[in-house]
């Protein structure tokens, strides 16, 4: 699967996709290939803030439990509620089903994430060790 070029990408494999000062955070491809059927998420509530690097949440699947990590900080300005009673459309659509929406505090921890093609080196070299 060709990952969005105009995403960004966490080494934890979240990916952030902005529009203005809102970050639409969600998990690759890849991950969710990892993890198998996703049963449940995890998520913040509204108002809630989130920080670079740290968990705010998880997805458990059939076969593990995985922390998510969050690419910005930010404050949670909508959560996928679909996602209580269908976290399978994670699997269906990775790249195009959020998590969370955040207000973000500070544009400048973009420059920290990956871009496509980074992301993509970087998964080839963890899929080959």
């Amino acid at each position: 699967m060709a990952y969005p070029k105009d995403y960004r990408y966490t080494r934890e494999h979240e990916w952030i996709s902005v529009e203005g000062s809102i970050g639409s955070i969600g998990i690759t491809d890849y991950a969710q290939n990892s993890l198998g059927d996703i049963v449940y998420v995890d998520a913040p509530r509204i108002d809630d803030t989130v920080s670079a690097n740290a968990i705010f949440g998880s997805v458990e699947s059939v076969k593990a439990v995985s922390d998510l990590y969050s690419p910005v900080s930010g404050k949670v300005i909508a959560v996928n509620e679909e996602l209580k009673t269908a976290p399978d459309k994670i699997n269906q659509d990775p790249h195009g089903t959020w998590i969370i929406k955040v207000e973000l505090s500070d544009a400048g921890e973009l420059a920290n994430l990956l871009d496509a093609a980074a992301y993509e080196a970087f998964i080839a070299e963890e899929s080959a060790s």
